[in-house]
Order: structure tokens, then C-alpha cells, then sequence
């Protein structure tokens, strides 16, 4: 572990001791959210961004060393491959330049040089390529009359070439060169397939492209890598003056490239003869070029879906903590024309209290008798919102809501949320499981009415990738993007907390230590035994042990208990610790929760507390000044202008308010409530330059925005960002 303690310490710019620290804490089963939030002392406050990639990294050299190791093993087996070989790969940094030093010696299926090597053409290789013999057919047959090799010149230079190709083609540092060559001066050029022009319309912008591929975006090389995909698009690398780019590449110790052993120190100021530069330029043709280029389109791909899922997972951790309606009575209105609008009342526990299906839109009979339901039940429920999901006929549902709170000078509000992966979640086995006797439109409206209440708590029990806020997210790995969401719901559900006795079995699952499992065998006490009173009586539930309960306990909020210390983030391990504070400024525990004078005074009084380190000080203090504080922000809502309802009543120059449903590298979507979500380009975000948007915008937030341009045909409303 010191190796890798050390090589950490160096690459994140921590002292080693650190890395030792957070390596033993992830042996040991400690979670991220953990690490990050009560073990300071042991990371040197590393923050919960830079502990994934701190895991991510020791698990790609861990992998790195098993990998080495292996090739290693092998190698030493193998007569032929030399110390200085061996020593290379004991040196590699990547997985990829490992596999390029063992490629010459792996077993292979025979090509065109293996079977000249067996004629005995490697020696006529060697010679031609040290410039000891000539390409002519008189001194190519000499040399065969010499050698006691039955070929004819011409069948012979044919194979000493394949073996030269060869080699110079398994030449780790020449293809670490050429890879790197062509990342910082290739340009990427896609062509239509011929005969595909009509059906690979949407690429049409790709038809005729070129671009330096260093400064491709990843939602560029993921848009050209689908068109090639779906065969519409021809992509290549190239890079031109190519000759002239090649020769400028060390490539001295090619003069000994028959000769593995050879002293690369006495060649170092040598450059290759025009023959050889021949024979480099063949291989780059025939074998290099290709397997390079097949080598950075991987790359780029990797990269591009790199940038896409950290797009979705910022996106998804905007949506998770997006600010919460709080407990209301809410209506869940999930909208339709022709199969009626789905409606679920919700009490403020998120408990279903009513339900039903009204139809406004089919005849004026129905409408009638639509409206006259829908009052109903606001008046008997005693209704504060009114949340609409922003689907089919949404904003028709809207105005005639909005109608009927005027007309009957109601007190409540409406809202609209979107809706995405309502339908996933009400056909799930969740939803089944919490409904089963209920209609899957009706677990639909229920899921926008919780949400509505509190998006985190709804939302993981969704699959991350239905929800809809990644930018091409189909084109990437599932597992890695899986992977990706996942801790990013585990973080967001970590840093708000969770109540024990109200969470789903689907909240408690990401909560840091519990496993699903776990989760559900809370759930099952709750139903058995009633409220659970204490942290310390998570003990009883199945399956929580002393280390799951130190990993989950500081996370769980247990509120009214016995424990007063049980619903604030403080961890039960620093309860003495608070208790002592409270006797050094002779009062209660509960006396110090939000007392700013008392922990102004005990900030001063660190030396006093023996045995507990800086970290674990402060975020107790923290935690004192706004116990149990939800960090996510004030909520707040966008107020859709009701002269607006589709496309054609949007005209330029029009000033209106939205809500940010999706930000990707280029810009960020706004619902404005015309069921075609608008498009602010990074360029019209701000009056100045924009690196990132998510610098100005999150998803959820709400902005206004003036309208640039409406193409109904195309479908899409270009916008302009004001006031941010």
C-alpha cells in the first residue's frame, strides 16, 4: 500500500500520510460520504468530489499493478524479450502503454512477417533496413545465395518488408509518439455514407466536417461517433504535412530496432536515413495509422463520455437539491386530453389521502363536471398547491385550474414540475409495492406531488438515467454512468439527512453504510415495533451492526427523540464532546442548539477540549449553530406567462420566465410552458465570456429569459438569458 500511498500523495497534493489514511478507511468498508464528513483528521479535509476520484484512481492503479504483475509473470517466461523491455513495463503509467510494450510478445495469429521470420527473411530485414544492403534484385539474390534461402528477390523483399512494417508497427515508444502526434495535430474529418443523405438528415451538419481533434467538445464527438454508429457518417483522422510532422519525432532509438539491447545513449543525436524514413512512412500507411487512429477514436469516445456523464451527474445533483415545497397539502395533477387528468391528493406526510380521474377536455358536460370534482376536493382537503406535471395538455390543465381558483377566489396555487420518469416510477416494482391496489395514471400523479413536496425524496426512486437531464447519455457506458448517478445520489441524500421515521426503504438505501437490505429492514421495524426513538435503537434492526451503524448513524435524523443530539448532524461519537461543551459553559445540551452567543464563546475555547482534533471541532460547532439545517435553498417557483401556451404565440423580443431543465457544455434548456423546452446557447448567457453554463445556471433554477428566434418546423426556440 506504501507504493500507492505515495504515488496518490503525489498526484492529488496530499501528504502521505493522508493517502495512508484514506486507503485504510476504504479497506476497512468506510463510504465516501462518511470520510468526507466525519473523518476529516484522517483525509486533511478532503472534500466528497475529490475522495470519488481519489477511489476511482486507486482502483485504476490497483488494477494497473494486477495487470503488470501478470504481463510480468509472463514475460519471464519469454527468452527473447530483453531486460531493458522488462524495466520499461516495470516503469509504465498507463494501462495503455503496458499493453504496447507487451504486444510484440504476445501469441498471435501468424501475419505475412511471422511467416517471412520463419523463412529466415529477419536477418535480409535487418540489412536492408541498416542500410547494409540495397532493395536491388542483384544484391537481393546474393544475399538469398549466401543465406541458403530458396526465395526469389522479389518474394523476399516482399517479406523482409512485412517484418520491418511489423516491428516498426509493435514499437511502444514510436506508437506512444504517433498516438500523441495525433491527439495535438490530427483533425477529425467525417463524410456522408454515400446513399444515406435523406435518412441521415439530422447529421446533415456533419456531412462535410472537419476539426483539430484536441478541440472537440464531447458532445461533438459523441453526435459524430452516433452518425457513425448508424452508419450514415465515415469518420477518419488525419494529419497533414504528414511527413513532415513524422519527422520531427525522436525517433533515434529506431536505429537499433532489431537489436533490443542495443545502447539507445550512442544514438541519440542519429537521425534516420531517407530509406528508413521510406519504410516508416509504408508502416504508418499500411499498419500504424490505423491502429492509432482506431486507438484515439477509443479515446475521445472515452473522454466524451467522461464529459457527458459528469454533465448528467451535475445536473442530476442540481435536480436533487433543488429546493423543497415543504409540507403542504398538494393535488398531483398528471394531465391528459383524451384518457382524462390523473389527480392525487397527498396530506403533508406525503400519505395519499384521495384520488381520481376528471375530463376537462372531452366534451363542455365533462368539463363541468371536471371542475366541479376538482373543487371538491380542494375545498374537503383543504388544498395549498396544485402541482401539474408539464406533459401533454399541461398548460391547457393550468389555465383551467387557474380559472377555477379565480373564479372561486381560492387561496391555493398551481405549479408546474416536470414530470420526467413519473411514468418509469409509477410501473416500477417501488411503485407497486407502496400502491399495489392503485392504477399505474395514479402513481403517476402521485410521484408529481411528492416530488413537489421534496424532489430528493421522490427522485431515488427513479432510476437516475430515465429522468432526463443528461446530454446524450445513451451513447455512453451504462455501468459507468450507473455508477456515476448513483454516487451522486448517495452524496445528495448524505448531505441533506434523512428522517428514519418517514424515509422509504428507497431513501434509507443511499444512505452511507445501509444496504438495500438494510434499508428495508428499518421499514419493516417502523411497521412492527412504531416510530423508532433514538439513534442508539438502530442497533435493534436486523442487520446493522457496530459498523454499519458508525457509517450511517451521523446521516439519520430521529426528531422529537429522546436524544435531542439525534436530530442534528452531530455524530453520536461526539456526544460526549458536546456534553462537555455544555458544562464548560454550565448549561444544557439543548440549550446550545442555535445559541450564536454560546458558540461564538466556545470557538475561543479549543485548547480546552483534550483528545478531539480541529476538524471534528468545528463541524460540531456548525452543526450546533443550525441543527439539522436543510442546505438545500429557499424554494421558489416559475410563474408561466398565461398568454402563452404554444410555439406560435411565442414572438421575438418576448420577455418571459422559465424554469432550467437540462444544462449540457453548449448552453441550458428552459421550460417556458410551451411543451418545447427553449435553447439559451453559452454565447447568450451573459454579455461576457461563459466557460462553463453551469457557472450562471443549474437545473431548477428559474430565470427569465427575451425569445431570439421561434422555428415552429424545426421545433426550436433559441433564448437569451437576462439578469444573470
Amino acid at each position: 500500500m506504501r507504493c500507492l500511498a505515495n504515488s496518490l500523495s503525489r498526484e492529488f497534493s496530499i501528504a502521505e500520510k493522508y493517502a495512508k489514511n484514506i486507503l485504510a478507511l476504504f479497506e476497512d468498508g468506510a463510504t465516501v460520504p462518511f470520510i468526507a464528513r466525519y473523518r476529516k483528521e484522517s483525509s486533511g479535509g478532503m472534500l466528497d468530489v475529490d475522495l470519488r476520484r481519489f477511489h476511482e484512481r486507486w482502483q485504476y492503479l490497483v488494477e494497473l499493478e494486477k495487470r503488470r504483475d501478470s504481463i510480468l509473470a509472463t514475460l519471464e517466461k519469454h527468452p527473447s524479450c530483453p531486460q531493458s523491455v522488462m524495466l520499461k513495463i516495470k516503469r509504465a503509467t498507463t494501462k495503455s502503454e503496458l499493453e504496447d510494450l507487451f504486444a510484440p510478445f504476445k501469441s498471435t495469429r501468424k501475419s505475412k512477417a511471422t511467416e517471412a521470420a520463419e523463412l529466415g527473411l529477419t536477418p535480409l530485414a535487418e540489412a536492408l533496413w541498416a542500410g547494409v544492403l540495397s532493395e536491388r534484385s542483384k544484391d537481393i539474390s546474393e544475399w538469398l545465395a549466401s543465406s541458403n534461402v530458396s526465395l526469389g528477390a522479389k518474394e523476399a523483399l516482399e517479406g523482409a518488408r512485412e517484418i520491418i512494417i511489423e516491428t516498426l508497427s509493435l514499437d511502444a515508444d514510436l506508437l506512444k509518439q504517433g498516438r500523441e502526434l495525433l491527439l495535438s495535430k490530427g483533425q477529425m474529418q467525417s463524410k456522408l455514407v454515400r446513399g444515406k443523405k435523406e435518412i441521415g438528415e439530422k447529421y446533415r451538419d456533419y456531412f462535410e466536417y472537419s476539426e483539430a481533434v484536441r478541440k472537440m467538445p464531447s458532445h461533438r464527438v459523441l453526435a459524430l461517433f452516433r452518425g457513425k454508429k448508424e452508419s450514415i457518417l465515415k469518420l477518419s483522422i488525419l494529419l497533414l504535412n504528414e511527413e513532415s510532422e513524422l519527422s520531427r519525432l525522436n525517433l533515434s532509438h529506431l536505429l537499433g530496432l532489431f537489436d533490443a539491447q542495443k545502447n539507445e545513449k550512442n544514438v541519440a543525436f542519429c537521425k534516420l536515413n531517407v530509406k528508413q524514413k521510406e519504410y516508416l512512412l509504408l508502416a504508418w500507411d499500411k499498419k500504424i495509422h490505423s491502429k492509432l487512429e482506431s486507438d484515439i477514436f477509443s479515446i475521445l469516445k472515452e473522454q466524451a463520455e467522461e464529459g457527458a456523464i459528469n454533465v448528467f451527474a451535475n445536473n442530476l445533483n442540481d435536480l436533487l437539491m433543488s429546493a423543497p415545497a415543504g409540507a403542504h397539502r398538494v393535488i398531483g395533477v398528471d394531465p391528459g386530453f383524451r384518457n382524462g387528468v390523473k389527480l392525487a391528493v397527498i396530506n403533508e406526510l406525503g400519505d395519499v389521502i384521495d384520488h381520481g380521474v376528471i375530463y376537462p377536455f372531452t366534451s363542455e358536460s365533462q368539463k363541468d363536471k371536471a371542475m366541479a370534482r376538482l373543487l371538491d376536493l380542494i375545498k374537503q382537503h383543504k388544498v395549498a398547491w396544485l402541482a401539474i406535471g408539464n406533459g401533454t395538455a399541461s398548460r391547457e390543465s393550468e389555465q383551467l385550474i387557474n380559472q377555477l381558483i379565480q373564479q372561486e377566489n381560492l387561496s391555493c396555487r398551481t405549479v408546474v414540475i416536470s414530470e420526467a420518469g413519473a411514468s418509469v416510477y409509477s410501473a416500477s416494482d417501488v411503485a407497486i409495492n407502496e400502491f399495489p391496489d392503485l392504477d399505474v395514471t395514479i402513481r403517476g400523479a402521485i410521484s408529481i406531488a411528492r416530488r413537489f413536496q421534496d424532489p430528493l425524496a421522490e427522485l431515488v426512486k427513479i432510476d437516475p438515467q430515465a429522468i432526463g437531464v443528461g446530454q446524450y447519455q445513451h451513447d455512453v457506458k451504462p455501468a459507468q454512468l450507473a455508477s456515476s448517478l448513483t454516487n451522486v445520489v448517495e452524496d445528495c441524500v448524505n448531505k441533506v439527512g434523512v428522517d428514519v421515521n418517514l424515509a422509504s426503504a428507497s431513501l434509507l438505501s443511499y444512505v452511507a453504510g445501509l444496504t438495500k437490505r438494510m434499508a428495508q429492514n428499518i421499514v419493516e421495524y417502523r411497521r412492527q415495533k412504531g416510530r423508532i426513538e433514538s439513534r442508539e435503537e438502530l442497533l435493534k434492526v436486523k442487520g446493522i451492526g457496530a459498523k454499519a451503524f458508525e457509517q450511517c448513524a451521523g446521516f439519520l435524523r430521529v426528531l422529537n427523540g429522546r436524544e435531542v443530539l439525534d436530530s442534528s448532524g452531530v455524530h453520536p461519537e461526539s456526544y460526549s464532546l458536546v456534553r462537555s461543551m455544555a458544562q464548560a459553559m454550565s448549561t444544557q445540551v439543548d440549550k446550545l442548539l442555535d445559541n450564536g452567543a454560546a458558540i461564538n464563546q466556545l470557538q475561543l475555547k479549543f485548547a480546552d477540549f483534550s483528545g478531539v482534533d480541529r476538524y471534528t471541532f468545528d463541524d460540531t460547532l456548525k452543526e450546533l449553530a443550525k441543527p439539522g439545517r436543510d442546505p438545500r435553498p429557499e424554494f421558489r417557483y416559475a410563474e408561466f406567462d398565461q398568454s402563452v401556451q404554444s410555439m406560435s404565440d411565442l414572438v421575438e423580443g418576448m420577455s418571459l420566465e422559465g424554469v432550467v431543465t437540462n444544462v449540457a457544455a453548449f448552453g441550458a434548456f428552459v421550460d417556458i410552458g410551451v411543451h418545447q423546452d427553449g435553447l439559451i446557447h453559452i454565447s447568450q448567457l451573459a454579455d461576457r465570456f461563459v466557460k462553463d453554463p453551469r457557472d450562471l445556471v443549474r437545473v431548477g433554477q428559474v430565470i427569465k429569459v427575451t425569445v431570439l428566434e421561434v422555428d415552429e418546423k424545426r421545433k426550436r426556440i433559441s433564448l437569451k438569458a437576462t439578469g444573470l
